[in-house]
This record gives structure tokens, sequence and C-alpha cells, in this order.
């Protein structure tokens, strides 16, 4: 069934109505017939699998804001789902809207949203049903290499709409009806309030309920650097310890009222009381992915234990899996997903639960470390570019302290908050001290040489290989030449991309939004021009696209960064890439307005690398205009060029076009993302380029590319490509051929989740 479902998210598109009712009904119907046959049983499984996820990928789909009401104000009525986080710019918070209005007619749309909310000064709490004047679009983001899919994290996470509130007096609170979030928010309050520092605090929040709002992006970047993220929400293994927590307390129960044993077996009790404990916790946790696995398979476990039948641990696994297919087979498009799950079948599989006292014990644990590190080795690689060195050795310190310490003294804390408030200050004193420290380890072990370690792009067939040598190297004893294992690591080193020639060179027009942000690659060098956004917000546009985009390409070495001028939408994301390639050389046409020391960027400036050509063409002098103090620069060999010219304006259009040399065929990027005041006439008639590429930003409020810029091109016969239309785009100039042009990576990658 797992497979039927993989099968299912490869899909560019999925049938709708009609079509959609008459595949599912033909494959449950031939699912159906092969269970009548044990000899194609599982092919009725992977059928059944198909059907499901075809079926509830195109529901959530269907779920999604009707396009016609993108961009429009509409009043809503619903309801604040999880934990608002509030920020310096405002509040985001996820709504459940019941209820919606357009010009004062009803709409029969309704969904979960994700809203922001600018206001400052309102303060908003979990649970609250209010009334809404919001604006909403579909969900949207960029797709570059290496860059995540928040797409597909939205249709996953059954996301319907982004927005934000609009200023209205009908904006208007209308009830606060009591919520597992709203006792979430009381706890986490009660544990900030009681713990002397705010990191501290932030660590324990986190353990308790599942409320990361307190770590911040260095923290993140800690834990990945070591491998503990998974230690920083609510696992798998804490709610294990929920789960002892109430064996423990049906056992005391039994011990003080033994007649209790004369009416129902104990065991069943401890498993009743085990699955209520894991349950109240994972509830009170937020039910992520790692605690409604432990819960599916505690439930499974006391499913077996109350009809008296043995249940292996890979069949409580495999129960557990087909429950939450059965619930929510788009679970599979989550890293968590894959993570969890694997992560425990790689533990079952190669450790000794016959395992006794407490050398056993330690032995095994450090086992678990080394396991976990090299089986979820490749998958880490697949979803995040990234992988941790020193993974296993900080587990192995991390784990005990917080799944032994921590985590067992919160939970106590937790119960005396709820019952006797006073008792708690002691114990979140004494787990808090332990967190201080392990972070202060971590932190230390994450500055370490190779603690992140990046590669690129990891392709599936390196991937079945890696998961193939990782089953290989951990096999148990008596597997012959256990060590060959490890070489079928070794593909993942392979780069996805071809490399570039002598004398050509390649560029990537990535897909950053209402920004810019170019690379440049040739045969042993690379160039980045400009660096995207970074918003109010605390978005990194650099972090979160550029940075991945240059890991996933297989660069490690930054030798020049461009920074056309200083709108934030070209310099923003600049310190994220700077952090991650310190050394480059640094060129900007408003070095005073950059936030680290950069060489101005001036006409006549050239260099030669690999035998393609460099030249700026801009600025000349000291331009008055700041959108015309950008930096032009002018790329070619022996084939086409390409043209990067920022945000120039039509007043310098003309002394760019004369530098360019006549009769040499242009690929050039739209001045100002195709603003009116940019792209004149004259311009593209001198340029005549081959393809102009616009990078903005899908439905921006300036309306980029302007109407008037685009009948321009067209009128001129030039192809014009959109970045928030096509994705990032890729362009490779050879020595001896023309320009070859790809599909974008939202075109050329299309899954039925993506917005075309």
């Amino acid at each position: 069934m797992l497979a039927g479902v993989v099968c299912v998210q490869a899909l560019p598109d999925l049938p709708r109505g009609a079509m959609l009712v008459l595949a599912c009904a033909g494959l449950a119907a031939a699912s159906m017939a092969c269970w009548l046959s044990a000899r194609f049983s599982a092919l009725g499984w992977l059928l059944l699998g198909v059907a499901w996820a075809m079926w509830c990928g195109a529901h959530a789909m269907d779920a999604r804001l009707p396009r016609q009401l993108e961009g429009r104000d509409l009043v809503v009525t619903g309801q604040i789902l999880d934990l608002p986080d509030a920020r310096a710019d405002g509040t985001r918070f996820g709504f459940r809207i019941e209820s919606a209005r357009l010009d004062g007619r009803h709409l029969a749309w309704h969904g979960r949203v994700r809203l922001a909310w600018y206001d400052r000064s309102r303060v908003l709490h979990p649970c609250e049903r209010w009334r809404l004047r919001v604006r909403l679009k579909r969900p949207r983001g960029m797709i570059d290499p290496g860059g995540a899919d928040a797409e597909r994290s939205a249709l996953q996470r059954r996301v319907d709409a982004v927005g934000y509130v609009r200023e209205a007096d009908s904006n208007r609170r209308q009830g606060q009806p009591a919520c597992v979030d709203r006792l979430r928010a009381r706890l986490a309050a009660a544990i900030e309030a009681r713990t002397r520092l705010p990191h501290d605090a932030a660590l324990l929040r986190a353990l308790a309920v599942g409320d990361t709002r307190g770590l911040d992006q260095d923290d993140w970047a800690v834990a990945r650097a070591t491998g503990v993220s998974h230690l920083l929400a609510i696992s798998g293994f804490h709610v294990g310890v929920a789960a002892a927590f109430g064996m423990a307390m049906a056992t005391l129960l039994f011990a003080l009222f033994p007649g209790l044993g004369l009416r129902q077996p104990r065991s069943t009790w401890q498993a009743a009381l085990a699955l209520l404990a894991a349950a109240g916790y994972g509830l009170l946790a937020g039910l992520g992915l790692p605690t409604l696995r432990t819960l599916l398979m505690i439930a499974v476990a006391v499913a077996a234990r109350s009809r008296r039948r043995h249940l292996a641990g890979g069949h409580a696994l495999a129960m557990a899996l087909l429950a939450m297919l059965l619930a929510d087979p788009l679970a599979v498009l989550s890293a968590g997903f894959w993570l969890s799950f694997v992560g425990v079948a790689f533990l079952m599989f190669c450790l000794d639960a016959r395992t006794r006292g407490w050398r056993g014990f330690v032995r095994e644990l450090s086992r678990g470390q080394w396991v976990m590190s090299v089986a979820l080795l490749p998958l880490t690689l697949w979803f995040f570019g990234q992988a941790s060195l020193v993974g296993a050795l900080s587990n192995l310190v991390a784990v005990p302290v917080v799944s032994l310490l921590m985590v067992p003294l919160t939970l106590t804390a937790v119960l005396a908050l709820l019952a006797w408030p006073v008792a708690a200050g002691p114990m979140l004193a004494v787990a808090a001290m332990a967190g201080h420290g392990l972070w202060w380890v971590l932190g230390h072990m994450a500055s370490w040489p190779g603690a992140s370690w990046y590669l690129p792009a990891v392709a599936p067939w390196s991937l079945a290989i890696a998961m193939l040598g990782a089953l290989w190297l951990l096999g148990p004893r008596g597997t012959p030449c256990r060590w060959l294992g490890g070489l079928l690591f070794l593909p993942l080193l392979v780069p996805v991309r071809s490399p570039v020639p002598e004398g050509a060179f390649r560029a990537w027009v990535l897909d950053v939004g209402q920004g810019l942000s170019v690379i440049v690659r040739t045969h042993r060098h690379v160039l980045l021009y400009d660096a995207g956004a970074r918003y109010p917000s605390g978005f990194d546009v650099g972090a979160a696209a550029v940075v991945p985009s240059l890991r996933a390409l297989g660069v490690r070495r930054l030798d020049m960064l461009v920074i056309s001028h200083g709108d934030n939408d070209h310099v923003g994301g600049a310190m994220a890439v700077l952090d991650a390639f310190p050394s480059p050389r640094r060129l900007s046409g408003e070095p005073s307005r950059m936030p680290v020391s950069m060489t101005q960027c001036t006409a006549g400036q050239s260099w030669r690398w690999d035998g393609v050509d460099f030249r700026v063409l801009n600025p000349v002098g000291r331009q008055p205009h700041d959108n015309d103090r950008s930096c032009v620069l002018l790329v070619g060999a022996a084939g086409d060029r390409l043209l990067l010219t920022g945000d120039i304006t039509r007043r310098v259009e003309g002394q760019v076009a004369a530098a360019v040399p006549a009769g040499s065929p242009v690929v050039m990027t739209v001045p100002h993302h195709g603003s009116k005041t940019s792209s004149g006439a004259a311009f593209i008639a001198s340029i005549r380029p081959e393809l102009a590429v616009v990078s903005a930003g899908w439905h921006n409020r300036f309306g980029h590319p302007s109407p008037e810029v685009v009948a321009r091109y067209a009128g001129a016969g030039v192809s014009l490509r959109n970045t928030a239309v096509t994705g990032a785009l890729r362009l490779d100039f050879p020595a001896d051929a023309p320009v070859r042009v790809g599909p974008g990576e939202r075109l050329g990658r299309r899954r039925y989740w993506r917005e075309h």
C-alpha cells in the first residue's frame, strides 16, 4: 500500500470530477478482485494505495481557494488554530474558516488558512473566534534546485490559502471557547514565568508542549549541525516516556488495590493507561508526525493485548504504517514520515531487545546512535542536502540528557502545574540547568570542522543504492563482508549536474520571488549576481533559496559576489550567502549601502575565467538615481552572451546598449523586474535579445512585469520567460553552439500539488 501511495506522488496531474470517481472506483474494484486470490493480494493493496492517495490528493487540491477569489477582500468567520506566533512585524497564525462572504454574498468555500496580522497591538490567543477582513491567495512557493517545496508542505498540512488581515472596523473577536491549544499556551506561559533564562524556557516549552516559537534560526542551525533536531520537538521516545508513566500508574493502582486483579488482568489496565497517557501527552504536544506514529504503535499493541495476541515489533510498526496511510496518505510528502518509520525499522532490525543490565543498556544506546546516523544519512541528504558528521557523538550525549532527565522532569512539572504549581519550580530549574549545559556543549560541537556536511542534490538511484548499503552494513552478525556496504554510499558523492566545459558557461536565474539572483558558473569558477530579499518577518531568501541552490548544484567555493545595488530585493540575502561562503571577491554598484565592505563596481572593469569574459558596463560615473547605479555585467565567450541588468532605468539604458558588442546574440535579464520605467523600445531594439528573463514575484503588488513592457518585448519578437511561472531557469551557453534554455524547475518537474 505504501508503494501505491508513493506512485501517486510522482504524477504531474490528477483526474478530477467524474474522471476521478471512475478511476478510483475502478482501482478499488480491481484491488478487491486481487484480494480474492492469495497470489495477487499484494497487487490488491498496491491498487488500493493508488486509489486512496489519488482520491485524498484530488480532494485536498479541490479544497484550495478558488482562483477567482485570489486578491479579493473577503469577510470570514472562524477560529484560530494552534499557537499564534507573535513577531516584530506582527502575528502569524493558523485559522479555520467556517464561513466567508464577498461583497455581502455568502460563499460556499471554507478551509484552513495561514494568516499574518501586521497590527502589533493585537494580542491573539489560541482557539479564539474572530470575524476578519482578509485577502488570500493559493499557496505558492519558490521552486529552485535544492530549495524547499512550500506547495508540497501546504498540501501535506492541508493549508488551503495564505494571506493577511486587512484593517477594518469589522475585525472583531467573537468568543473564546476552551480547547487543548489554550491549555498548551497556558502551560508554556507558566514554564516561561518559572524559568530564569528565556532560551532555557524555550527548550523546556518545546519539550513539554511542542511550542518551538522561542527557538530562532541560530538554534535550528546548531540542531541541524549536531543532528539533534528531532529532540527539539516532541519525539516518539518522549511519547514512550509518557506511556511508561501510564503503565507505572496502573502498576501502582494494582499494588494499592489488589482486588482489582480479580476483575481485570493487570496487563490490560497497564496497556489502556499507557495509551491514555500517551494520547493525552500527544494532544498536549500538538500531535506531530512522530507523536502520531508512536500513538498508533501503542494503539496496535493495546489492541493486540486486549485480544490476547502476541505482536512482534515489526508487525506493530507495519500496522502503525498501514493505519497512518489509511488516516492520511499525504503524510508521505513529509520528510518526518520517512525519517520516523525508517529510523524505527532500522532500530528494530539492528538492536537486541533482550539486552539486560546497565552495561547492555549503554551498549545498545551507543549502537542506536550509530545505527540512526548511518541508516538515515542517505534520507537526510535526500531531503535536506545536509548531514551532520558529529551526529552520532552529539546524540550519544544529548539523548540520555534529554530523554532520561529533561523529559521526565518536564512532564512531571507539567502535571504539577496542573495540580500543585508550587512543586513545578524546582523540577523546571533542574531541567533548565541540564538544558543550558547541554546546549553549551552542542553549540561548541556545531562549530567543529565538518559538523555540517553538504552534498549536491542526490539522485534517486544513488539514494536507493545507499539505502541498500545501509542494510548490508548494519546487517546481523554473519552477514558476509558487511564493510562492503559502506562502498554503496559512494554514489551519494556523484553530482547530478554535468560539469561545464572550458570556454562555456552556465547560468541559473533563480526563483526568488520579487527580487533577483543569478548563478553564473564556468569550468572552475562561480559568480553570484544578487542574493534576493530579506523581509521584516525574518524570512531570508538568501538562506531559504540561494544558499540551498548553490549547495544542490555542487558549489563548494564562491569566487565572486556581485550585488547590483542597495535595494533589499537584491542585497537582503547577501549576509546568508557570505555566512555560507565567507571569502568571495565582492563588487557592488552601491558599496555605501551594503551590509559588509565591498568594492565599487565601475564600467570598464573586466576579467577572464576559463575562457569566459566578464565585463562591467555600468555604472559610469556617479548616477543620480539609486537604480541607475546598478552594476551591469556582460558575460560571454565565443557563443551567446548573457547581460545582467539589475534595476537600471531608461536613463542609462542607451549607454548600456552602446557598450554591448554589435551582432552578438544576447540573453538578458529584464531590467527592474519589468517595471514601466525600464525596457524602453529603443533599448530592446538595440540589444535585440534572443531571450529575456523576468525575475518577479507571483501576483506581486507592483504589477511586474508591466503589461506595457511585455507588449514591447512581444512586439520586438523577443521570447519572454518569467521565473514566477517557470521556476528557476537554467541557461547553457556552449562555446560552439546556440544557447540552450531549460523548461524551468516548476514546469520541468511538475507535480500535481504545484500551481501552474
